[in-house]
């Protein structure tokens, strides 16, 4: 698992980011490779946020691009009061064995203040296929 944190010092919110690759899923002479991700977002700032909708820039060692937007993460808002913090995990199919990730969350204060939590580029490979 390869860990990244993904924070902007700017934000109130902490991204941190792990990744495996799921080799029973993937078909590589299908070009299939198939990633999880685990987020954990925590509230570092000094007021209640929610997490409204989420949008992923995916990209693949070709240069094709991937772009999710959506509503929540898993199904969930998460409201997030100073400290508390949310943890999930999803996945990624790419093509190729390395790809990288970026995107946003969109949230907003408990005051109706709107802002962008940005999740910094990572990087999902294949083990051992990047020195």
């Amino acid at each position: 698992m390869k860990k990244n944190d993904a924070f902007a010092p700017s934000s109130p919110i902490r991204i941190a980011v792990e990744t495996d690759f799921i080799s029973a899923q993937s078909n590589p002479e299908r070009n299939r490779y198939v990633f999880a991700y685990t987020i954990t977002i925590e509230n570092i700032g000094t007021v209640s946020a929610q997490l409204l909708t989420r949008h992923w820039i995916i990209t693949d060692a070709s240069g094709a691009v991937q772009e999710v937007k959506g509503e929540g993460v898993v199904g969930e808002q998460p409201h997030l009061r100073p400290g508390d913090s949310f943890r999930y995990t999803s996945g990624a199919v790419l093509e190729t064995p390395v790809g990288t990730m970026q995107g946003t969350y969109h949230m907003v204060t408990d005051d109706g203040s709107p802002f962008e939590a940005p999740i910094a580029v990572f990087r999902l490979s294949v083990p051992n296929v990047l020195h």
